[in-house]
């Protein structure tokens, strides 16, 4: 069973094909121009914003993981059921419920689902809470002092480790039961950026201290890194209160036999802790820098239209 990989080399794409891998099947990575995968997946070129260049990636694939936001979604799903692929793995986001056309992200989250679900091929959607890899974005503050700022300091968030996104899309392109599913996925404990840089400072044995920016500080950031109607949707979200991503659901469980990984333990994890303990560039694990921590929400699901090379939710 082969399963075409969109976002190849980013936070989620990349571990969508290492549990591919893990299952025994057979990982196609779509990338945009060649780049070295991990051992044993196949890499196919092709650009998910041009349907008509993806027919050789497609070829002999059963299924495919997919990301939101691409230019031409109704094309792209077109391609797919061309190809004759049996089902497709969407990732979008806690905010397609909403329904919000007026909001930038909830918008191409609701418009690549319903791409999804009129194009007639068996779909999973998958719509996860925040990345516990956003927190990444704080490398930089991390490397100059002990304080780590960052927007919407009252929001708390069932944070979630991309590993158990890559396992949940894995099991769902390889195996039946899934198909025409929606899932709300979150990890096991609602956190506010303090309680992370709390657990942080015991994993890298830090004095590390949090400051929230004001509301004023962080549009201002924001702003500096992305279009406006972007930052008026997360301060929807987070000021207005339109999403909430504190709740936990039993989703993972429920799916992997297992409970999502805690952010201590996806903090402790050897790779990880030297890259914090290092303080590395953030692009080693292609996340990209966004200014503060809750506007990597967006990267999360951006990764769509950066895939290999992410924006990131």
């Amino acid at each position: 069973m082969t399963v075409v990989i969109a976002g190849a080399t980013g936070n989620v794409g990349s571990e969508v094909l290492r549990a591919v891998l893990a299952a025994g099947g057979k990982a196609r990575g779509l990338v945009r121009a060649e780049k070295q995968l991990p051992e044993g997946a196949e890499v196919a070129i092709g650009d998910l914003n041009d349907p008509a260049s993806l027919a050789d990636a497609f070829q002999g694939a059963t299924a495919a993981f997919l990301l939101s936001g691409y230019a031409d979604m109704t094309g792209l799903l077109a391609a797919v059921q061309r190809a004759g692929l049996e089902r497709v793995v969407l990732l979008s986001g806690g905010s397609a419920e909403l329904g919000d056309l007026s909001n930038a992200v909830s918008a191409y989250m609701v418009r690549s689902e319903v791409a999804v679900r009129e194009s007639g091929v068996p779909f999973t959607i998958l719509r996860p809470s925040m990345f516990m890899t956003n927190t990444l974005d704080w490398l930089p503050q991390l490397r100059e002092s002990d304080v780590v700022r960052a927007a919407f300091p009252d929001v708390a968030a069932a944070v979630l480790d991309p590993a158990d996104i890559g396992a949940v899309a894995a099991t769902a392109l390889l195996n039946t039961g899934h198909e025409n599913r929606t899932y709300r996925l979150t990890g096991p404990e609602a956190l506010t950026p303090a309680d992370r840089v709390r657990i942080l400072a015991g994993i890298l044995g830090r004095d590390l201290r949090f400051e929230g920016l004001s509301n004023e500080a962080a549009r201002a950031q924001m702003t500096a890194a992305m279009p406006v109607e972007y930052v008026d949707a997360f301060f929807s979200f987070y000021v207005d209160g339109t999403l909430d991503e504190s709740p936990v659901l039993p989703t993972v469980t429920d799916i992997l036999g297992r409970p999502p990984r805690t952010f201590r333990e996806w903090g402790a994890n050897p790779r990880r802790q030297l890259l914090l303990t290092l303080n590395a560039r953030i692009r080693l694990l292609g996340v990209g820098v966004l200014g503060v921590g809750a506007a990597a929400h967006h990267a999360q699901h951006r990764e769509a239209a950066g895939a290999e090379e992410p924006q990131d939710q």
